[in-house]
């Protein structure tokens, strides 16, 4: 009996032992599963803006008033990992009484180290910083765009490929740096719009060349404390359309931009001075005279600059709290386009205004704007406009 006590006890123990490694073996897979099927670390998150207002246009002694607006721009972000991740920006308006939807940008970005970035697709060129940067509504201090700056200005705004960026330190000096190669402007010939040949169209999904156009940005920021920030801008590449007259003509776009901030201790205020200069420069080239039947052709100097200068201040720093929401602001800009060209102009503008700040995204501008200028190359055609706005721009 005692040694049948004693084998039972045995076997006992033995089973105990095995389900014991049993369970651990199960607990080891599960946990093992677990790992191999816990969700990603991935995260998306929609922001964006939007805005309104209305306008009060006068051309030539005739004034318009209109309520304007209505524009949504929403942007996609998703991060698939800490390194991977994907953002897209969607615009939408009304225009001549139809609701207008198109795509902004769409890009994927790949963190290579703390020094490069790299990212394919359609993005904004780090041209400058005002397109990349300031334009939208509720980022930029004015309600329009200065002369020159847009989607029909004489510099990029989007383009489709390739882009590696990053930032590094010399020493306490901070610089930042985009490569990037894109498919290009392209060079209006005049088959469809004779008036304006020698015009550079931006954006295209599709080349019309094989050459690839080459552009960066470098940003410096002398001062540990980042008030100054100093940038040059370049992109050089083929424009005409392949197998064509212009197939060699090539354009080389410059540009330098600034950017201070400080606080003014003596003011209780912020001061903010923002500015850019851009400069286009393409081969010579022989056109068709519009309208004309004969075949005659003409060239041009096909040089253009732009230029803009905004200064604005905030009393962000008094107590009372309805001031400190409030914000001057000044800008004047400048267009030159190709002497000789009938696309030629040269218009200068002034704006100042006023916003409030309901909070650090919602703002309320009222300001006012002045165009004058040659607005064609027949010098009895001028451009002589103002605009009185109130506007509404809220981020998400």
């Amino acid at each position: 009996m005692k040694n049948l006590f004693l084998t039972i006890i045995a076997l006992f123990a033995s089973f105990s032992m095995a389900a014991q490694d049993t369970l651990s073996t199960f607990q080891r897979q599960s946990a093992q599963n677990s790992t191999d099927t816990k969700p990603g670390q991935s995260k998306f998150m929609l922001r964006g803006y939007y805005h309104s207002g209305f306008e009060a246009v006068t051309i030539d002694d005739e004034t318009e008033y209109n309520f304007v607006g209505g524009s949504i721009n929403p942007i996609m972000m998703f991060k698939q990992s800490d390194k991977l991740f994907f953002e897209a920006e969607f615009e939408g308006e009304f225009e001549e009484g139809n609701f207008e939807f198109g795509l902004e940008y769409a890009d994927m970005s790949y963190v290579l180290n703390r020094y490069m970035t790299i990212r394919a697709g359609k993005f904004i060129l780090p041209f400058g910083t005002f397109m990349e940067k300031l334009h939208p509504a509720w980022i930029n201090r004015m309600a329009t765009r200065p002369l020159g700056f847009g989607h029909d200005g004489i510099a990029p705004s989007s383009d489709v490929g390739v882009e590696l960026r990053g930032a590094f330190y010399t020493g306490s000096t901070k610089l930042n740096y985009q490569i990037y190669v894109v498919n290009g402007p392209q060079l209006k010939d005049g088959d469809h719009e004779p008036e304006e040949a020698g015009m550079l169209s931006f954006g295209f999904k599709e080349d019309n060349n094989a050459d690839k156009s080459v552009g960066g940005r470098l940003g410096i920021f002398p001062f540990s404390n980042s008030m100054l920030e100093l940038g040059v801008s370049g992109l050089t590449g083929k424009v005409g359309t392949e197998a064509s007259v212009f197939e060699d003509i090539r354009a080389n776009l410059f540009a330098v931009d600034l950017s201070f901030v400080k606080n003014l201790d003596f003011m209780k205020s912020v001061i903010d001075i923002k500015g850019q200069f851009n400069n286009s420069q393409l081969d010579k080239a022989s056109y068709f005279v519009p309208e004309d039947t004969t075949g005659a052709t003409y060239e041009y100097d096909n040089k253009s600059t732009t230029y803009y200068g905004q200064l604005s201040i905030r009393p962000a720093l008094v107590s009372n709290s309805f001031v400190r929401k409030l914000e001057l602001v000044g800008r004047y800009s400048a267009m030159q386009t190709p002497e000789g060209s009938f696309w030629e102009q040269n218009p200068t503008q002034t704006a100042i205004g006023i916003n409030y700040w309901v909070d650090w995204r919602t703002v309320l501008k009222l300001g006012y704007q002045t165009t004058d200028g040659l607005g064609s190359h027949d010098e009895e055609i001028k451009i002589t406009s103002s605009l009185f706005y109130i506007h509404w721009a809220m981020g998400f």
